[in-house]
């Protein structure tokens, strides 16, 4: 069955990111290949495939504000478990009333905002590889986005109740997503590469003189 955006808090796009596949392959292929997930800034040309014009098309009136690109393979596997995402990419540290707690991720300061902020967000992932079931497809709790911020120790009853969905893709697809979806995946066990451009979007400007990183 279709999941969609607005109830699942998830929709699946065929081919959506196929125009863009050789300059997305060619800009993986230029990061360093050990590293599981790296976060993106200031990469030439990234910028340009982020543009209303191109993927920024899939969330209109909305602009990058962070980036990761994701590599499961033999030497860098891993598996995930379920989880919100919950922290924004920010240019410098500054204390506001409800953003805490603070942390660095390869250099960059993140912070966790007021749950509002994550739940007005849009995540797109952009798949470079095929994504079958045997290759660590994004694992869903279809409506969860829904729910606010969820306790951790709540999130299995979550997952148990809402039931799971497998965001399986070819190269090219992208999958669009709220981005408070409760989420999870396994270890790949194929020997391929499953590389994921996820880019977090915002229509928001950020309180209190802190500024979105952005890419």
């Amino acid at each position: 069955m279709a999941l969609s955006l607005n109830e699942d808090g998830a929709a699946h796009l065929p081919g959506a990111a196929a125009p863009f596949l050789g300059a997305l392959s060619a800009l993986a292929e230029g990061q360093p290949a050990d590293r599981a997930g790296l976060r993106l800034h200031g990469v030439p040309g990234l910028v340009e495939l982020l543009d209303p014009d191109a993927l920024g098309a899939l969330v209109p009136g909305m602009r990058p504000v962070r980036a990761i690109l994701f590599d499961k393979s033999p030497g860098t596997n891993w598996a995930l478990g379920w989880h919100q995402d919950r922290t924004i990419a920010v240019r410098e540290r500054r204390e506001a009333p409800g953003f805490g707690p603070w942390s660095i991720k390869q250099g960059m300061f993140h912070v966790e905002p007021p749950f509002a902020l994550i739940e007005s967000m849009r995540t797109i992932r952009v798949h470079l590889d095929p994504v079958p079931e045997d290759n660590a497809p994004l694992l869903i709790a279809p409506g969860s986005h829904r729910l606010g911020r969820i306790p951790e120790t709540e999130l299995a009853a979550v997952v148990e109740r809402r039931g799971t969905a497998a965001c399986l893709a070819e190269a090219g697809d992208v999958w669009l997503c709220a981005t408070p979806i409760v989420h999870a995946s396994a270890a790949s066990s194929g020997a391929r590469h499953r590389r994921v451009l996820q880019v977090d979007f915002s229509a928001e400007m950020l309180p209190h003189g802190l500024e979105w990183l952005g890419v």
